[in-house]
C-alpha cells in the first residue's frame, strides 16, 4: 500500500521527488547500502522504469544517452564503495558535455562514519570537483530541498550533472513533514534561459555586416538548446557557411545548401579546413574553440575577428582574443542576432563572398574523396564503406551512436544525418571507451521510436559486452556494428604517426564478437567482404530484437582517418 506524503520515509521521499519531477527512467545496479531505496521503488505507483545494468559506469552512460536525446534530466543510481565510484566515469563526461545527469550514490549509515564500516569514503569530497552540485544528505529533513537544488543546479545556466548521497539510516528514517514538490521546468533543459545582452548583440550583428565572408562554428550548445532553427535563419540571411564540432553535428542537416560539416583536428579535411582558412570572421556559438575543433588554436589562425557566443562566460576568450562576447543561451542569442542582422542587411556592403557556393565546393570534394574510398572492394573492409552503406540504408529517423576510437573521426567527417537536431552521439569530453553501446541503450529508452544504432570499435567492445545481457533482457531493439580490427587503434595510429612506428602495447587477439552476441541471446553476423554489407545492415535492420554485426575491418593506423595528426 502507498504511503501519504506526511507518512514518507527517507527512500519513498527521493522517489516521490524523483515523480515530481517527471523522472520515468532511473538506470542503476543494485547493493547493500541500497536496499531500503530498492524497496521504495518495488513498493510504492511511480510510473518509473528501473533499468537494472550490469556495470555502474553502464548506468551513467545510458542516463547520459537518454538525457541527450529527450532533453529531460537523466538518473542514474548505484551503491557505495566501488558502486560510487564506478559511476563516476559517466557522471564526468555528462558534466563536461552539458548535460545534465543526476546520480544517486547510496552510502554507509551516518552513524556508523569514521567507523570503519565496509565501503566507507569520503562522497562529498570524491564528487566535488567533477559535478556541477553535489550533496551527502546528513538527516531526512533535507531530501526535498536538496532534490530540487539538484534539478535547478542541472537544467539553469550551462547544464551539468549533479550528484547526491543517501546513507542507508536516512533512507529508512521517517520524514513526517516532507514536502514533496517540483519546480516543473526543471525536470527539462535548458531551463530559465539567460538572454543576450542588446549592446553586444548589436555590436555582434555590425561585425558580421562588416565582414565579407562570416563562417559560423557551431559546437553542442546549438542542439542542446534548440537553436537550430534560429541558425539557419541567420545562415541564410547572410549565405554564410556553417561548420560544426564532433558535438554540433545536427545544428543544420548535412544536406543543407550552407553546411560545410565537421572541422577540426577529429572529423575535418582538406576542404572544410580551406572554408574556414578564407573566413574573415568566425562566429563560434555554443562550442569552447578547444584543441579538437580549432585544431590546437591554429584553424581559425590569429589576428581572424571572433565573435564568441555561449552560456559560459569562463570559455569566451580563453582560446582566442575575442571582438564581441556574448554571454546567452544558444537560441535567445541567435534569434536576437538575426533580427539586428535583418534590420541591416540593406545596409550590407557589396561584395560579400558567396557562402553556398563554398560550402558546396567543399561537400563536392570531401565527399568525392570519400566515395573513392567506400568503393574499394578491398578486404579488410574499409571503415568508409560501412559509413557508405549506412548513409544510404538508415531511415530519417535514426539515431546513431558512436564511440570515440575507431567510428567517431568517420561518423564526424562523411555520416550525412538527414535532419537537423541530435540524431548523432559521442562522447568527446573524456574519450572514455566503452560508452557507445550503453548510451545507445539509453537513447533508445528515450527516443523508442528511432532506430538506434551503436558504432563501436573491438576495444570497446571488451570494456561493455555485459550489457548485452541488459539489452536482451529488455528487449532493446539496438542494432550494433562493432570495427573488428585487433588493436586499440588510435593509440596505434598515433604510435605510427608520432614515435616512428615503435609499437607497444596496443595489439591484441581477435573476437568473435558475432558468437559472443549470440551466447547472450542476440542476432549476430559477421561481414568479412564489403560486398555483403549491405544485405547485412538490411536483414539487422529488419529483424525486430537486437543485432549486432561483426565487421572484419582495417587497422586504423592503416586507413585514410580524417585525423589531421596523421594526415600531415
Amino acid at each position: 500500500m502507498d504511503r501519504t506524503h506526511n507518512q514518507l520515509n527517507g527512500a519513498e521521499a527521493v522517489v516521490r521527488m524523483l515523480e515530481a519531477h517527471g523522472v520515468t527512467h532511473v538506470f542503476g545496479l543494485c547493493g547493500d547500502t541500497s536496499l531500503p531505496l530498492y524497496d521504495a521503488l518495488a513498493r510504492l505507483d511511480h510510473g518509473i522504469t528501473h533499468v537494472l545494468t550490469r556495470d555502474e559506469r553502464s548506468a551513467a552512460y545510458m542516463a547520459d544517452g537518454y538525457a541527450r536525446v529527450t532533453g529531460k534530466v537523466g538518473v542514474c543510481e548505484g551503491p557505495s564503495g566501488g558502486g560510487a565510484t564506478y559511476i563516476l566515469p559517466g557522471l564526468v563526461e555528462s558534466n563536461e558535455s552539458s548535460v545534465p545527469v543526476l546520480a544517486i550514490t547510496t552510502d554507509v549509515p551516518v552513524s556508523a562514519r569514521g567507523h570503519f564500516p565496509l565501503t566507507e569514503l569520503d562522497q562529498t569530497t570524491l564528487y566535488r570537483p567533477l559535478t556541477k552540485w553535489n550533496k551527502v544528505i546528513d538527516t531526512v529533513g533535507e531530501i526535498p530541498q536538496t532534490m530540487r537544488t539538484a534539478f535547478r543546479a542541472m537544467t539553469t545556466g550551462k547544464p551539468g550533472t549533479a550528484h547526491i548521497g543517501l546513507p542507508y539510516d536516512v533512507q529508512k528514517q521517517p520524514a513526517p513533514d516532507a514536502k514533496i514538490w517540483a519546480q516543473p521546468e526543471h525536470g527539462r533543459y535548458p531551463a530559465w534561459r539567460p538572454g543576450a545582452n542588446p549592446a553586444e548583440i548589436g555590436r555582434a550583428a555590425q561585425a558580421i555586416l562588416s565582414a565579407k565572408l562570416p563562417v559560423f562554428v557551431c559546437g553542442g550548445g546549438v542542439v542542446i538548446s534548440g537553436a537550430e532553427s534560429a541558425l539557419a535563419a541567420l545562415a541564410e540571411s547572410l549565405n554564410a557557411p556553417v561548420c560544426t564540432t564532433i558535438s554540433g553535428q545536427g545544428s543544420l542537416s548535412d544536406d543543407h545548401p550552407l553546411m560545410v560539416g565537421v572541422v577540426g583536428a577529429n572529423g575535418g579535411v582538406v576542404q572544410t579546413r580551406e572554408v574556414l582558412s578564407k573566413a574573415d570572421l568566425v562566429v563560434f556559438i555554443g562550442c569552447r574553440a578547444g584543441s579538437t575543433s580549432t585544431e590546437h588554436r591554429t584553424v581559425p589562425g590569429p589576428g581572424v575577428p571572433i565573435v564568441h557566443i555561449d552560456i559560459d562566460p569562463m570559455v569566451i576568450s580563453c582560446n582566442y582574443q575575442t571582438e564581441v562576447g556574448i554571454v546567452a543561451d544558444a537560441r535567445l542569442a541567435l534569434e536576437a542576432l538575426g533580427e539586428a542582422v535583418g534590420a541591416g542587411l540593406d545596409g550590407r556592403f557589396d561584395g560579400a563572398g558567396d557562402g553556398a557556393a563554398l560550402a558546396k565546393t567543399a561537400r563536392d570534394g570531401k565527399r568525392a574523396d570519400f566515395a573513392a574510398l567506400a568503393a574499394s572492394t578491398d578486404s579488410p573492409v574499409k571503415p568508409e564503406a560501412v559509413i557508405d552503406a549506412l548513409n544510404r540504408l538508415l531511415p530519417d529517423n535514426a539515431v546513431l551512436v558512436a564511440d570515440p576510437g575507431t567510428p567517431c573521426p568517420y561518423v564526424s567527417a562523411h555520416y550525412r544525418q538527414k535532419r537537423a537536431g541530435r540524431q548523432v552521439i559521442t562522447n568527446r569530453a573524456q574519450g572514455a571507451l566503452g560508452y557507445s553501446m550503453s548510451a545507445a541503450v539509453g537513447a533508445w529508452f528515450g527516443r523508442p521510436d528511432a532506430t538506434v544504432l551503436s558504432l563501436m570499435g573491438d576495444g570497446s567492445f571488451g570494456f561493455t559486452v555485459g550489457e548485452l545481457e541488459t539489452i536482451r533482457r529488455f528487449n532493446v531493439p539496438l542494432k550494433m556494428i562493432v570495427f573488428s580490427n585487433s588493436v586499440f587503434g588510435w593509440i596505434k595510429a598515433s604510435q605510427k604517426a608520432g614515435y616512428e612506428e615503435r609499437y607497444f602495447s596496443v595489439d591484441f587477439n581477435r573476437t568473435d564478437h558475432a558468437a559472443v552476441a549470440r551466447a547472450y541471446g542476440v542476432e549476430a553476423w559477421t561481414v568479412d567482404d564489403p560486398a555483403k554489407l549491405d544485405e547485412t545492415i538490411r536483414a539487422a535492420l529488419a529483424h525486430d530484437g537486437p543485432a549486432l554485426i561483426d565487421v572484419i575491418s582495417q587497422p586504423l593506423q592503416d586507413t585514410a582517418a580524417p585525423v589531421s595528426q596523421w594526415m600531415g
